[in-house]
């Protein structure tokens, strides 16, 4: 029987390798990254803004003493993708883990959304999960096996006002990793999604609360707090190890069961036990 001081070598020795993240430069991915590179792992951040990537690239090796590859690119570019997998291969040599987490998301009703809106982030989120994983598996997973994960979120399972762009795109991404992981499964290749809920640490969770209070949004969620960053990137960093090894074509919720929560079970079983009590 293994030790936990087996458990942690494996996960130590497991990650000490080479991961491709979209969307690194900041938010969750960057500390996604940051996980990764603090168990060994080299990293390449992949995003649009060069200069907010090299920032990034040069903190991230600053705070964990591993290299990181900024990688200029726009996941719906597939020309783009092409040249950003070649440099990072060539920088380090092979690619073990890819986290698609390049996204765009902002407010707004269906009747006020344009055309482009609605298009631009399907083609953010996606065609661009679609086009990286493409391209990383015709360069390299493809002969050597990896880990694909695809970082969504749970707004398409009960639906929510003002973000049906973003629920479409990533309703859809769900679905693709489970035919990634059909197909490509027998070349090595395990492919997982993680959907985060509530994440207070991050800008796009102030920027999208639409001014609630911490503890109005705890409300609603069993568990009682939201997520923070450092959880996303230890769940991630978990399905990239041989101890996940199982795991594949699955969707790993991290919202503390917010997505099945009204926010009134707790007035529901204290009505229950008045209601028990006359009777």
């Amino acid at each position: 029987m293994e030790s936990s001081t087996d458990l942690f070598k494996e996960l130590s020795i497991a990650i000490n390798k080479v991961a491709f993240i979209t969307g690194g430069g900041s938010g969750i991915c960057f500390t996604i990254a940051e996980i990764f590179m603090r168990h060994g792992c080299k990293t390449a951040i992949a995003g649009r803004k060069v200069d907010r990537l090299r920032k990034s690239a040069q903190t991230l090796t600053a705070a964990t003493g591993v290299k990181c590859l900024p990688v200029q690119m726009d996941v719906r570019k597939p020309s783009e993708v092409m040249a950003g997998v070649d440099a990072c291969i060539q920088e380090f040599g092979r690619i073990d883990v890819l986290v698609n987490g390049a996204a765009g998301n902002f407010l707004c009703p269906l009747e006020n959304m344009s055309f482009n809106a609605f298009k631009t982030v399907i083609e953010i989120d996606t065609f661009g999960t679609f086009n990286v994983s493409k391209v990383v598996h015709e360069k390299f997973f493809k002969n050597n096996g990896g880990v694909i994960i695809n970082i969504t979120a749970t707004l398409h399972y009960r639906g929510q006002i003002m973000q049906a762009h973003v629920g479409t795109a990533k309703a859809a991404i769900e679905y693709l990793t489970r035919f990634q992981a059909l197909e490509w499964g027998p070349q090595g290749v395990r492919v997982v999604c993680v959907a985060p809920g509530p994440i207070g640490d991050t800008e796009g969770m102030r920027r999208l609360s639409m001014g609630q209070s911490d503890e109005q949004i705890n409300r609603f969620i069993p568990i009682r707090r939201q997520g923070n960053r450092k959880e996303i990137g230890e769940i991630c960093l978990f399905l990239s190890t041989p101890m996940a090894g199982l795991i594949t074509s699955s969707t790993i919720i991290a919202d503390g069961a917010n997505w099945i929560a009204s926010g009134f079970e707790d007035q529901a079983l204290e009505g229950f036990k008045k209601f028990a009590a006359k009777m």
